[in-house]
């Protein structure tokens, strides 16, 4: 039986970076998984945009899509602009289903990711009391996006860090300097910026920015296509494509994130 292809929803950005990067991911979740197709699809900014991809997969007859959206968060895309644009674009295509899996984050593998782009960046991770570190998110309107963050940084805190402090690049404070300057007065003798975020754009640019500003030791790379974040990708889909074959009339987006 042949797998239903793999969607990735991207948020898009004029920033080329950004695509270069979501491209770069899928090349590397089709070599995690030889034989599954697997497409890409962007919300703005960038094609093909993700009706694009729907038609073009339709009119070759596929007839089941899993649409991952890369998000780390449950924020208004989440919630409001992904399933918009799946029913709007699946609605004059009644052929084709799509099963929209949960987002990324938050996740244990996530995590793994972020330490993995400290330790590239120079970072020692075997002693990390000395560390402070700022886990610096986009940033969002939605207060449970932003709690979910603050949530992440006391988890990773138990790890052994002296402090780790959520901060956002936009929408709400704290910012990414103001955070690395209050782990500096707390004590911290080495602060590091872990930005949590995919792909390279403006608010990432503005998370760099707040790394200097504020006098961080260390500034570690997006996420991007990480190892940690493709087995997670893999993860996803195959979590939406299991339920929407064991149960096809509920949406895969209601089913727990393991």
């Amino acid at each position: 039986m042949t797998s239903a292809p793999l969607l990735l929803v991207a948020h898009g950005s004029r920033d080329p970076r950004h695509a270069a990067t979501v491209l770069e991911l899928r090349a590397r979740v089709a070599a995690a998984r030889p034989g599954l197709r697997v497409e890409v699809g962007f919300l703005d900014f960038c094609v093909p945009s993700v009706p694009r991809v729907l038609e073009r997969l339709a009119a070759e007859g596929v007839r089941d899509v899993v649409a991952v959206p890369l998000l780390l968060t449950r924020a208004f895309h989440a919630k409001a602009d992904i399933p918009a644009v799946l029913r709007a674009a699946t609605a004059g295509l009644p052929g084709l289903r799509v099963t929209r899996a949960q987002v990324l984050g938050p996740a244990p593998l996530l995590t793994a990711a972020l330490e993995r782009r400290l330790r590239q960046a120079g970072l020692p991770l075997g002693d990390r009391r000395p560390t402070g570190v700022v886990l610096a998110s986009a940033g969002s309107s939605d207060p449970e996006a932003n709690a979910v963050i603050a949530d992440i940084a006391r988890e990773w805190r138990r790890t052994g860090w002296c402090a780790v402090r959520p901060a956002f690049a936009s929408a709400s404070p704290p910012h990414v300097a103001d955070a690395v300057r209050a782990l500096r007065a707390e004590g911290a003798r080495r602060v590091a910026v872990a930005p949590y975020v995919l792909a390279p754009g403006r608010l990432p640019d503005r998370i760099a920015r707040g790394a200097a500003e504020g006098g961080a030791d260390v500034l570690a790379d997006v996420l991007g296509a990480a190892p940690e974040v493709v087995a997670l990708v893999v993860r996803r889909y195959e979590e939406a494509a299991a339920g929407a074959a064991l149960s096809p009339a509920r949406p895969a987006a209601r089913r727990r994130s393991a």
